[in-house]
């Protein structure tokens, strides 16, 4: 090794564990662009109503049609054009990130929730109460998970709480899996061991010492699965199980513009560009974390 990426790699482990973690982040280039767009993305959605140029959700029938500002017959006042109702594009864009984010978010939430339970049980109780879990994992792995969300949210009904249960109930079997692997290699070591012996109740050994070591492989996989269920959303609402009209969401805006693909290129376009980025982001960000929570990698 040169004798300055030595020196590199010695004042790197001198730093604190944080900013340690923080330069080994930052030396990815593609990571970093990956993280300022989502931030932008998260920024923009958490201020919406101050960014967006017009309400999302007003017709103007005298300018519908219009096409982005760089074309002939557009104009700045709807820098990304408007659809055929006269909405402006680009607020309904910006307005449209809050769905996707907040399905994302919440939906993965919940799987975490659920398959790090059963995960943690599984692992470190053993018997029949893994055989149980684990034949429940293998049955919601035969399904195939949009295919499911369909069938789920075409009886309950459109609406966000509704998507972010289904994708939410239809996702966690992953973290158990993962999650019952960890666990049946930390539950031999010898900090468990010693818990044990001193008498620490079962429910504290997991949720107390065996799950924070679990973390950094949960993190990795929520983080990507933030973007698998950002897609899912899409496609729901795409196909008119979404949100519903009330709120402006990138899937039904796509399903809006495909009517008039051949006369408005734009109200389909500019939506599938902010799931694109969106997603792209979320992914090179998880793959970032994962190397750096990788402690082979330096």
């Amino acid at each position: 090794m040169p004798r300055e990426l030595l020196f590199e790699e010695i004042a790197t482990f001198q730093l604190s564990p944080r900013r340690r973690l923080w330069r080994k982040f930052t030396r990815n280039p593609v990571g970093v662009l990956g993280g300022i767009i989502l931030l932008t993305v998260l920024v923009g959605a958490v201020i919406a109503e101050y960014v967006a140029p017009h309400d999302p959700n007003k017709q103007r029938l005298l300018a519908r049609f219009k096409p982005p500002f760089w074309a002939d017959g557009g104009s700045f006042t709807y820098p990304l054009g408007t659809d055929n109702v006269g909405r402006d594009i680009w607020s309904r864009i910006i307005h449209g990130s809050r769905i996707s984010l907040t399905v994302g978010i919440c939906a993965v939430g919940v799987s975490m929730a659920i398959g790090v339970t059963l995960g943690l049980m599984s692992g470190f109780l053993g018997g029949r109460a893994d055989s149980v879990i684990m034949a429940l994992v293998d049955i919601m792995l035969a399904f195939p998970q949009l295919l499911l969300a369909f069938a789920m949210v075409a009886v309950l009904g459109p609406g966000i709480g509704n998507i972010i249960l289904v994708l939410g109930i239809t996702g966690w079997e992953r973290y158990t899996r993962v999650v019952r692997a960890e666990v049946l290699a930390l539950r031999e070591r010898e900090f468990v061991q010693a818990a044990r012996a001193v008498g620490v109740p079962t429910a504290r050994i997991i949720f107390s010492h065996i799950m924070p070591n679990t973390f950094s492989s949960v993190i990795v996989m929520a983080t990507l699965q933030t973007a698998q269920a950002i897609l899912a959303e899409a496609a729901l609402s795409f196909l008119g199980l979404g949100s519903g009209r009330t709120y402006p969401s990138w899937g039904q805006m796509i399903a809006l513009g495909r009517d008039y693909i051949n006369v408005a290129w734009w109200l389909s376009t500019f939506p599938g560009l902010a799931i694109l980025l969106t997603v792209l982001a979320i992914n090179l960000v998880g793959d970032r974390v994962r190397d750096v929570l990788d402690p082979r990698v330096i």
